[in-house]
């Protein structure tokens, strides 16, 4: 068994595989997600499990350069916001776009995998642009 955090194998396997400045997309109930292979769902039921947690456990094992965020979070969204801002290192760039440009990144070539939770507030929805971590930092 692992050591580290995350044990849903297709999330773990997608951040293993990963590469400098490709994409993991985690993603609220309602994200349109084409089912092309790339889908990791892990819906159960409504709220479960949250945004947040599989945000979390992601970041657990996945180091981070760069992060997308809707700009609509701002104002529909603000505790998620601050939630999410919470868990990012102090050297992550955040970077603003509509939600329809977000939806797009989703389902761009550079995008690895979507993930989808089973959250049910609005635009709680992420790009995360993968760094090198050449010395092993991520895992403490």
């Amino acid at each position: 068994m692992r050591k580290t955090n995350l044990l849903n194998t297709k999330l773990s396997a997608a951040i293993s595989e990963i590469g400098h400045t490709q994409w993991l997309s985690i993603g609220d109930s309602g994200l349109p997600i084409k089912d092309d292979g790339r889908k990791i769902d892990l819906s159960v039921i409504r709220g479960l499990p949250a945004f947040i947690d599989v945000l979390a456990a992601t970041l657990s094992e996945m180091k981070v350069q760069k992060v997308y965020l809707a700009e609509e979070i701002k104002t529909e969204n603000p505790d998620q916001l601050k939630a999410i801002e919470g868990l990012l290192d102090a050297d992550v760039e955040v970077v603003w776009v509509t939600h329809d440009e977000l939806k797009g990144m989703t389902r761009d070539d550079n995008n690895i995998a979507t993930v989808r939770t089973g959250e049910t507030t609005p635009f709680s929805n992420i790009v995360l642009e993968s760094n090198v971590d050449f010395i092993g930092e991520a895992i403490k």
